[in-house]
């Protein structure tokens, strides 16, 4: 018999922001830390992106190993999360973030978010490197403040 599938969130729907998240070398670093120490380090990095993300506006979506995935009702918002976590890891351990975040209009389906939009914005994380919080042309007009252009 097929499980039931999750409970649905109050995912925010209309003009979204996605956020993706994903650790740079993440297999090195749990080689050059050991088990124990990557555990910690990954236990701290998962709180702090949590914290950020939920204190400005963010519904986690996904998790995947030490990738996340969220969304947010605004583009500011989403920005001033990875600012705050970005922030708070490059000072606070061993663990290098990428970020992409991307705004679209997705279809919203019965096991969450459906479209191009979703894609474009792990695709985004991806092309990244740790540190770094790559941000796709329809977010960017959608804040105000200092972008660098890649």
């Amino acid at each position: 018999m097929p499980a039931d599938p999750p409970a649905p969130r109050q995912l925010p729907t209309g003009t979204v922001t996605f956020l993706f998240t994903d650790i740079e070398g993440s297999t090195s670093l749990l080689t050059e830390l050991g088990p124990e120490a990557y555990a910690a380090a990954l236990a701290d990095h998962r709180r702090c992106i949590r914290d950020a993300c939920t204190a400005n506006g963010g519904v986690e979506v996904d998790t995947q190993g030490d990738a996340f995935f969220f969304a947010f009702a605004t583009a500011p918002g989403a920005l001033a999360a990875a600012s705050a976590f970005t922030e708070l890891l490059a000072t606070d351990g061993p663990i290098r973030v990428r970020v992409g975040v991307h705004t679209g209009a997705p279809l919203v389906g019965p096991e969450g978010y459906v479209g191009h939009d979703v894609h474009r914005a792990a695709r985004i994380a991806a092309a990244g490197h740790g540190g770094q919080v790559l941000v796709s042309a329809a977010t960017a007009q959608l804040v105000d403040g200092d972008l660098t252009d890649l």
